[in-house]
């Protein structure tokens, strides 16, 4: 009991942040304190200095004063090390700021620069940056106010969803990365493999475990080819036939060559997979939660992204944060509204037709348009999509959804899965794939499958819708697309 008490009070000893510097509840203190960062711009006047100091931790900066005068002309003067770009530690004084622009401002009493920057070679010195040109400086661009707000976006939402799910009973997982199969069945896999020439067998394994007649095994380091996730879904709903209700956030890889501001080849997907449901519309309901859990937190990080956006961007978002319940329809109305708009007026460069999958065009104009607001399109053909849907009683479509939203098209992806397993060996042969590859996802309808469903969320593309951030590039630390990996 008492080793309970103990941790209960233990806190780490570290400085404050700028967030909790600046935030309301922390008043001005005669008593010196340390704030470190990095120095985003300096200012000198005659009898006094001004430096903005942030830290990552807040869109808004410390100003910090040198009201010193052999101080300021020690570290403010032209060739002093305390230039922007520089890592400083500063200790002083938190007071009121009689100046405009911030409540409060540290009144500095000395300065230790422990890492300098040259700002003739600072990459992040120019006012006008493109986001091409901070691209070729990725390993730096979190030092501007926008991407560094996007991260903390980042941050803040995945805590919403795991707080929506944890709320919902919800137990969230691990899933691993490389697997044996390929989810989609599309192919668009990267392949894993040990370099040949250098492995050698570690002396605890017995040799005999790895035998095997079948010379290409033999060279495959797991003894069967190997891949990097292109999903999680397939092993959350082995999880989920045990633990009822599982999700997880993790990285997802897709070797596909698109050039569009919505993919890329590594990204993170929310992905949630639960037992005993058996209706689209449930699943529908519980991703509408999160999305609408995500919209509406409380985020100055949020604010200050969307600060350029239009009055009917912002009307668009503010209306789907409110709206009750949003749009359905299936995908045969869908196509026969995309139909009816074609041929009024030639809109699109893709044809509509039954059968075709909806291209970013059709799912946009519905979204933006024909219904100007989220809209789940539920029940596609069957040969659009996956093995593991489960079929409609029509034995043409699969119990499926896609979630389009303003702005940007698809965010979600879900469906139920099919627990029949005569039925999803079926579907497997008419797809052409090897049902004995897929034994294990199998074997869960053989011992008390019951039914399910779930979905995946692209969580780089809901940081991109709400904030406005046109690019998924921008909103993930390190972007890899085709013919692109710099860190």
């Amino acid at each position: 009991m008492i080793f309970r008490r103990a941790l209960a009070t233990f806190t780490p000893n570290l400085t404050p942040t700028i967030r909790q510097l600046l935030s309301p509840g922390t008043t001005a203190n005669a008593s010196p304190i340390q704030v470190n960062g990095w120095v985003k711009s300096v200012r000198r006047q005659k009898r006094v200095a001004f430096a903005v100091i942030t830290d990552g931790s807040s869109t808004e900066g410390l100003q910090a004063v040198f009201t010193d005068v052999g101080l300021a002309n020690r570290h403010v003067s032209m060739e002093s090390r305390l230039t922007t770009g520089s890592a400083v530690k500063l200790t002083g004084v938190l007071a009121g700021s009689i100046g405009p622009g911030q409540d409060k401002e540290l009144k500095v009493q000395s300065v230790d620069v422990v890492g300098q920057c040259d700002p003739e070679n600072y990459p992040i010195m120019k006012r006008d940056m493109t986001t091409e040109y901070l691209r070729d400086y990725a390993h730096l661009r979190a030092r501007t106010e926008t991407f560094a707000a996007t991260l903390r976006l980042r941050d803040s939402t995945q805590k919403a969803l795991q707080s929506y799910f944890s709320e919902l009973g919800f137990c969230y997982t691990h899933t691993p990365l490389i697997v044996s199969t390929d989810c989609e069945g599309a192919g668009e896999t990267f392949r894993v493999q040990a370099p040949t020439s250098t492995t050698k067998l570690d002396q605890q394994v017995d040799p005999s475990s790895l035998a095997t007649n079948d010379s290409s095994k033999r060279a495959e380091f797991f003894g069967r080819p190997a891949y990097l996730t292109v999903s999680s879904q397939l092993h959350l709903e082995v999880l989920a036939q045990s633990l009822a209700r599982v999700y997880t956030i993790a990285p997802s890889f897709r070797a596909e060559r698109s050039q569009t501001g919505r993919h890329l080849s590594e990204f993170w997907m929310l992905e949630a997979e639960w037992a005993f449901t058996n209706h689209v519309d449930d699943v529908c309901q519980v991703v509408e939660g999160a999305v609408k859990r995500a919209l509406t937190q409380d985020s100055t990080d949020l604010a200050h992204l969307r600060k350029d956006l239009s009055d009917d961007h912002l009307a668009s978002l503010e209306k789907a944060s409110v709206t009750p319940t949003w749009a359905r329809m299936t995908y045969t109305e869908a196509v026969d509204e995309l139909q009816k708009v074609q041929r009024a007026s030639r809109l699109f460069k893709f044809e509509p037709i039954w059968g075709s999958a909806l291209r970013s065009e059709h799912e946009r104009w519905i979204a933006d348009h024909l219904v100007g607001g989220p809209t789940f399109v539920t029940d596609y053909p069957s040969t659009l999509k996956p093995f593991y849907m489960r079929w409609n009683d029509d034995g043409k479509t699969v119990a499926c959804f896609d979630l389009l939203v303003p702005n940007l098209g698809e965010l979600v992806g879900g469906s139920l899965r099919e627990e029949r397993l005569a039925n999803l060996d079926k579907t497997m042969k008419i797809q052409g794939m090897d049902p004995t590859a897929y034994e294990w996802y199998l074997d869960i309808r053989r011992h008390g499958g019951a039914p399910h469903g779930g979905f995946g969320l692209g969580f780089e593309r809901l940081i991109s819708w709400m904030s406005g951030v046109e690019n998924v590039r921008e909103c993930i630390p390190m972007p890899r697309w085709a013919g692109r990996m710099l860190l």
